[in-house]
């Protein structure tokens, strides 16, 4: 099993969140990633938005920066 990852420092926002989750399985990065979307940027939970999280995950580590 590949560690995933998805960065919220790809997703420019005023709050200039640092904030990489990862994990080993894809079901239990998107629960977590969309938790902290709802949370902290005010995000809602559809489907719609759990496919837009689904399509940021990365295979492997967060790296030190982001481009």
């Amino acid at each position: 099993m590949a560690r995933k990852y998805i960065d919220c420092r790809e997703f420019p926002s005023e709050m200039k969140c640092t904030v990489a989750i990862s994990a080993d399985d894809e079901e239990e990065l998107v629960n977590a990633a969309v938790q902290h979307a709802v949370a902290v940027h005010g995000e809602h939970d559809t489907p719609a938005f759990r496919k837009e999280v689904r399509s940021a995950i990365h295979q492997g580590t967060p790296p030190l920066t982001v481009a």
